[in-house]
C-alpha cells in the first residue's frame, strides 16, 4: 500500500481546525498528527499555507437525466471528472422511475449507466414517479440495496407529480423502513395554471418561467409537505430550497423538534431572477426549478446556513447545452429544459462565503461535506478527515485567484452560469480514496475509479 503524507496544512473538519499532518495508508486516513511526527512516506504533498479539507459530498446531481425529450449533457464519466476538478469526491445521483416501471428495474438501469464509468465515488437516491402497492413494497428492497432516500415531487403534473394522498402513503412506508423522503416542494397544479395563462397572453420569454413559479407557491408546498410528514412521523428533506417563505416553514418545523431538513444550492446564493431577464434568450441559461428569486432572498439563505435551518448545500447539477437543448424553448419558456450546471464550482463558491464572512471555515466543510455524508448514511467514511475514514482529501489554496468560465471548466456543457465571476481560492490537489486524481493542474484519475456506495440510514434519524 502507498503511504502518503500531507504535510503542514491547516486541517479543517466541521468540529474544528488543526495545524498538522495527515497520513494516508492505502485508501484510508491512518492518522492526523502534530507537524513533523511522521517522517517517512512513499509520497509527500506539501500543504503549507493551504487548507486540508474533506472531499466534498454533492448529494444532489443529475447525470444523464431524461427531461423534456432530451437528457442532461454530463455523463457519469464527464460529470464525476468535473466534480473531482472542483474538490467533490462523492456524488449522490438520482435514479428516475419511469411510469409503469419498477423501482428495482430503475435501479438496475442507473447502475448500468454509472458502474465502471465514474471518476469518483457515487450513490443513488430513488425518484418515485408512481406510487403503487408494488413501488411501496420495493422501497424496502431499495433500502437493502443501499438506496435509503426517496425523492417525490409536488410539481410537474403528468410527469413526476404525486398527490397528497400518494405522498402520505410513501411517507408512511418511509417511517416503516427508516428511510428519508426528499421533496421537490412547489405547488405544481397552481403553477401549471399560471403557465397556461402566461402563454395565452403571449408571454414566451425565459423570465416567465420565474414569474409563473412565485415563491409563495414554494412556501405553501413546503409547509404542506411538512404537515404530511408530521402526520406520518416521517423525516423530511426539502431539496433545492430557494425562497424565504419555504425557509420560514422549515425553521418553524425545526423549532418544534420535527425531523425536517433542507438544502439550498449555490445558484440561489449568487444568482437572481434578473439573470432570466437577459436579452437574446440568454435568460434560458438560468432556467431551473425552483427558479432564481429576487436578490433579497439571498441574505435569508445565508442566514439559514449559519443557523442550520439550511443543513446542506448541493448543486442540483443538471446541465443542458444552450445552443442545442435550451433552444428547445425559444418560442415557449415552458419547453426550456430545467437545469443548470454547477458540480465543478460548489466548493469554490461556498468558499466565497468564508471570504465574505458569511460562513466559518468549519461551517464551509460542514454544509459541503460532513452533513451531507451524515444525512445520507455515509458517516464515518466520507465528510471527515479522521483515522479510518476514506482518504477523500482536498488541499485548497485559499489565496489563489481564478475566473470562472466555460472556456476553462470541465463540465460537458457550453456555458457557465457564473461566467466571468472572479473568486478567491482554488482546489490544488485532490485525493479520492488515497489516489491522487487532481494535481499540478492535471487530471490524474480515470473512468471507473469511482465505487458505488451502498448507504446506511441517515445519521440524523438513528
Amino acid at each position: 500500500m502507498t503511504r502518503t503524507l500531507i504535510r503542514g496544512g491547516l486541517v479543517v473538519n466541521a468540529t474544528g481546525t488543526l495545524l498538522g499532518d495527515v497520513l494516508v495508508d492505502g485508501e484510508r486516513v491512518a492518522a492526523v498528527t502534530t507537524p513533523g511526527l511522521v517522517t517517512e512516506a512513499d509520497r509527500v504533498i506539501e500543504a503549507h499555507n493551504r487548507y486540508v479539507i474533506p472531499g466534498g459530498v454533492d448529494a444532489h446531481t443529475h447525470m444523464e437525466m431524461p427531461f423534456g425529450g432530451t437528457s442532461s449533457h454530463d455523463t457519469f464519466a464527464t460529470g464525476t471528472t468535473a466534480a473531482a476538478w472542483g474538490g467533490t469526491t462523492t456524488i449522490i445521483d438520482f435514479a428516475v422511475q419511469a411510469r409503469g416501471t419498477s423501482l428495482l428495474s430503475t435501479l438496475d438501469k442507473w447502475h448500468a449507466r454509472a458502474d465502471r464509468r465514474c471518476a469518483v465515488d457515487y450513490g443513488f437516491h430513488m425518484i418515485i414517479s408512481e406510487v403503487t402497492d408494488g413501488s411501496l413494497k420495493e422501497m424496502r428492497q431499495c433500502v437493502d440495496a443501499g438506496v435509503t432516500s426517496f425523492k417525490m415531487f409536488m410539481a410537474y403534473p403528468g410527469v413526476f407529480y404525486s398527490t397528497d394522498g400518494e405522498i402520505l402513503r410513501a411517507m408512511q412506508r418511509a417511517t416503516e423502513t427508516g428511510s428519508l423522503v426528499m421533496m421537490h416542494a412547489e405547488n405544481g397544479i397552481a403553477i401549471d395554471e399560471l403557465v397556461s395563462q402566461a402563454l395565452a397572453a403571449g408571454h414566451t420569454d425565459p423570465i416567465y418561467h420565474g414569474l409563473t413559479r412565485p415563491p409563495e407557491l414554494e412556501g405553501e408546498a413546503t409547509a404542506r409537505a411538512i404537515q404530511l410528514a408530521r402526520v406520518t412521523g416521517a423525516p423530511l428533506y426539502i431539496v433545492h430550497l430557494s425562497a424565504r417563505q419555504a425557509l420560514a416553514a422549515v425553521a418553524q418545523a425545526r423549532d418544534t423538534g420535527q425531523n425536517v431538513f433542507a438544502e439550498t444550492c449555490p445558484q440561489y446564493l449568487y444568482l437572481s431572477i434578473e439573470d432570466m431577464a437577459k436579452p437574446d434568450f440568454e435568460g434560458a441559461k438560468y432556467v431551473a426549478s425552483p427558479p432564481l428569486r429576487t436578490k433579497d432572498h439571498q441574505a435569508d439563505l445565508w442566514r439559514g446556513l449559519r443557523t442550520n435551518d439550511l443543513s446542506v448545500v448541493s448543486t442540483d447539477h443538471c446541465p443542458f447545452c444552450f445552443k442545442d437543448q435550451k433552444a428547445l424553448g425559444r418560442e415557449d419558456f415552458s419547453k426550456i429544459p430545467n437545469g443548470m450546471p454547477g458540480v465543478e464550482h460548489r466548493m469554490d463558491l461556498l468558499h466565497q462565503g468564508v471570504v465574505a464572512g458569511e460562513l466559518s471555515l468549519e461551517r464551509w466543510v460542514e454544509v459541503s461535506s460532513t452533513t451531507p455524508a451524515r444525512m445520507f448514511g455515509l458517516q464515518g467514511r466520507k465528510g471527515v478527515i479522521a483515522a479510518g475514514a476514506d482518504a477523500d482529501i482536498v488541499v485548497y489554496d485559499p489565496a489563489a485567484r481564478q475566473r470562472i468560465s466555460a472556456l476553462t471548466h470541465h463540465m460537458n456543457v457550453d456555458y457557465s452560469a457564473y461566467e466571468g465571476m472572479e473568486i478567491t481560492g482554488r482546489v490544488e490537489t485532490v485525493l479520492s480514496r488515497g489516489s491522487v486524481v487532481i494535481a499540478d493542474g492535471t487530471f490524474h484519475g480515470h473512468e471507473g475509479h469511482g465505487e458505488f456506495l451502498p448507504r446506511g440510514l441517515s445519521h440524523y434519524l438513528i
